[in-house]
């Protein structure tokens, strides 16, 4: 009987699952979009039980249009969007209250309080992180606070926290009847609360964010069995959970990012680049993170560089959904290709403040430089250019801190199918750009961790093998783009500071 992976990509707006076989192909998927919830200004939420049950339909259709039974699935890898906090009573099974999602920016002031003695920087040593609205620790640390009795079920063990990927994982392995409580080190490492030397939760921080070290779930490595689905999931009883990856390390892995220096650039809703550090551990001096990037069964953990950009796909879905300016994301290209250039518009998304290299809460969106002249095209090519720009401050920052240039970039996401965007994005970073055969990278990534802990895949160079190139995007000669349109970029970022 033949035998395949199941990877549950949980993200920040829908939720999938793909089937891969054994040359890391899918075979079958099932997706379903959730509600993005937005209470007040500021604030993004989703629903866990809306998360949970997509998932379980997501997963029935994958099996459906693969043609396979559950019988078949050799093992199952998670990866997630990271950060987005979930508190949940583990007697009822039910949330507390909706997940606050990695964009969401009420506790701007719980971080600046922490920051008061130590600065942002106060845990940046040993978590690799800047105090900021992005992280886990202060979102579980506002619930704590405002929400009823959830202290008070933490104090005495009864609260659970837990990203996505722990969330799910529960759930799959029996939820209130036993589930097993759990992450890996990448989504660890994104909560502010994780040693990144002992890949442990700090009690120190956990104490001084005044978090129970009792509400948060025991840390594994990326690929290894976690435990075994229950008769009540799509899955049938009994399917290993063998991969747990955070969703930009997942992409790193499906990548087959696996040497020093590898990195890979993710467009999705918002954009993350990633260097692979190998086993050293390298503090930013430019505004980047330090985060694990993997770390398989008993081997070292590896590390990485990251850049994150909060908004660059959420960009287009704005545009469409807020603006009606666009009927689909695809549009969008269409509409930017009607103007030659961007007219000298701009647009700063910092929707949700900005992030690296800057980490700016007090940052929010412009649109600057308009005259009579511009118009719509303008508008979506400046939009789509914003991707591209952010993406090269993130290259700066990731070469000054390693002191070497990077010869090409590896990229993935739905936006990488934008020729004008990819292309733009060689011009103003002025190295190649690579486009793999398979496009659901995330996806992957969870698999061959699933994989790799079953025997599914022999080895790391088994999967290297298995990467294949579709496309390559060489930059232009010309370097206007880097120069002048960039120096107005950085201009027009300064533009959004001190708004909030």
């Amino acid at each position: 009987m033949r035998k395949y992976i199941a990877a549950i990509d949980q993200g920040t707006t829908s939720s999938r699952c793909i089937i891969f076989d054994h040359e890391g192909s899918p075979v079958g998927s099932g997706q379903l979009e959730h509600e993005q919830i937005y209470p007040q200004a500021g604030w993004v939420e989703h629903d866990p039980m809306e998360i949970w049950a997509n998932v379980k339909t997501a997963v029935s259709q994958a099996i459906t249009n693969a043609g396979i039974t559950p019988d078949q699935i050799a093992a199952i890898g998670i990866t997630n969007q990271r950060e987005t906090a979930v508190v949940w009573n583990k007697l009822t099974g039910k949330p507390y209250c909706n997940a606050i999602v990695w964009q969401d920016t009420r506790t701007d002031e719980l971080c600046k309080m922490f920051g008061d003695e130590g600065g942002a920087d106060r845990y940046r040593q040993q978590t690799g992180l800047p105090l900021a609205t992005y992280f886990s620790a202060p979102k579980v640390r506002w619930i704590l606070d405002n929400i009823p009795n959830v202290r008070e079920a933490a104090n005495h063990g009864i609260a659970l926290f837990g990203t996505i990927d722990s969330w799910l994982i529960w759930n799959l392995t029996g939820g209130a009847k036993g589930g097993v409580h759990v992450t890996d080190v990448t989504n660890a490492s994104r909560t502010m609360l994780m040693d990144l030397k002992t890949l442990a939760w700090s009690p120190t921080i956990a104490a001084e964010m005044d978090i129970p070290m009792e509400m948060l779930p025991d840390i594994r490595p990326s690929s290894q069995i976690y435990g075994y689905t229950t008769s009540n999931t799509p899955f049938g009883s009994g399917v290993p959970i063998a991969g747990d990856l955070g969703d930009q390390q997942a992409a790193m892995a499906g990548q087959a990012c696996f040497d020093v220096g590898d990195v890979k650039n993710t467009y999705g809703t918002g954009c993350f680049m990633l260097l692979n550090t190998g086993e050293e551990i390298v503090h930013s001096s430019n505004g980047l993170l330090t985060t694990v990037c993997y770390q398989f069964g008993e081997e070292k953990a590896v590390y990485a560089l990251e850049g994150s950009i909060a908004i660059t796909g959420a960009l287009v879905q704005w545009l469409r959904d807020n603006l009606g300016l666009i009927k689909d994301a695809a549009e969008i290209e269409t509409c930017a290709q009607q103007v030659e250039d961007n007219g000298d518009v701009y647009f700063v998304p910092a929707f949700s403040g900005l992030f690296a290299p800057y980490w700016r809460d007090d940052a929010r969106g412009a649109i600057v430089g308009l005259t009579r002249f511009a118009n719509k095209g303008h508008i979506c090519r400046a939009a789509l250019e914003a991707t591209a720009f952010q993406t090269r401050e993130l290259l700066d920052a990731m070469q000054a801190d390693v002191g070497a240039e990077i010869a090409a970039i590896k990229v993935d996401g739905g936006m990488v199918h934008n020729e004008l965007l990819m292309q733009f994005q060689a011009d103003v970073l002025d190295i190649p750009i690579v486009r793999p055969k398979v496009a659901e990278t995330t996806a992957l990534g969870a698999a061959y961790a699933a994989g790799l802990a079953v025997g599914f895949w022999s080895g790391k160079t088994a999967v290297r093998q298995q990467w294949r190139m579709e496309k390559t995007w060489n930059p232009s000669p010309d370097e206007y783009a880097r120069t002048a349109l960039y120096a107005q970029w950085k201009k027009a970022v300064t533009k959004t500071f001190d708004w909030k």
